[in-house]
């Protein structure tokens, strides 16, 4: 190859570095495509049954977390798919649902390299649509333990509390219902309509551990039946799979402590 004055120019060759850079660049924009197998059911179609449905997205294209996946399916293959979501940072608790076996809140869990993943409703709930559970009863059942302050004091404008007291509800104050602990639990399956499940007694106990509320014993009182609480059988499924690493388990048996040191 000649330039301009007629010197020969020669290509220098291209190194192996360069070579091995090539290729990096050439794998990392090659399409990355995974399946997604997603539950659907449709009340609007009666003769419809409930049915597993795949997708298959490029993960070049797409966030880390199954709640990214299931937005980019909704946003560009299939508009009809539902699913609650909102903060995106597990504080909210709304896109809780099962993935892979094990219920946990889609923003906080990373899709995995296997080449499908499978996603259901949060176990043994009635289904209103497609990966949305009816969370009535677990509400209700949340609003049955009065999950506020109560204290009778009124000639105090401010409850003040020491910091040892106030580390004691470290551990339950943090619960966003999610409902991920109370759905995996066998004992709330058996007992829904009885049992409070591990979520409302947690909350419950956040109150009962509150050195500012006055109202334990009527607390204690509401709780002391057979079902309630002592359906429990600590299997402990809802502390291996509380999303916030919390443990309802724990809280279950601080409420046990206190029913028996109140007879």
């Amino acid at each position: 190859m000649m330039n301009a004055a007629g010197r020969s120019l020669l290509r220098r060759p291209q190194t192996a570095a360069a070579t091995l850079s090539g290729s990096r660049r050439a794998l990392a924009t090659a399409p990355k495509m995974k399946s997604f197998s997603i539950y659907r059911w449709n009340p609007d179609e009666p003769n419809s049954k409930p049915h597993m449905q795949e997708y298959s997205i490029n993960m070049n294209e797409c966030g880390p977390m199954v709640l990214d996946a299931l937005i980019k399916i909704k946003n560009e293959l299939d508009p009809t798919l539902t699913f609650r979501r909102s903060c995106r940072e597990g504080i909210c608790g709304s896109c809780a649902m099962n993935i892979n076996g094990s219920n946990t809140l889609a923003c906080l869990c990373k899709i995995d390299t296997n080449p499908s993943t499978a996603i259901y409703p949060l176990p043994h709930m009635y289904v209103l649509k497609d990966l949305v559970p009816d969370l009535t009863h677990f509400y209700e059942q949340h609003k049955s333990v009065q999950p506020y302050l109560i204290n009778d004091d009124i000639t105090d404008v401010e409850h003040y509390q020491s910091k040892e007291d106030r580390s004691k509800l470290d551990g339950l104050y943090e619960c966003v219902l999610c409902a991920c602990c109370t759905t995996s639990c066998p004992s709330y399956w058996w007992n829904t309509d009885k049992y409070l499940g591990p979520a409302v007694l947690l909350q419950s106990y956040r109150w009962l551990a509150d050195s500012r509320d006055t109202m334990k014993a009527e607390r204690l009182k509401f709780l002391d039946d057979a079902f309630k609480v002592y359906r429990c059988h600590t299997i402990m499924n809802c502390s291996k799979t509380c999303p916030k690493h919390l443990n309802p388990g724990k809280a279950i048996a601080q409420i046990k402590l206190e029913m028996a040191a109140s007879h």
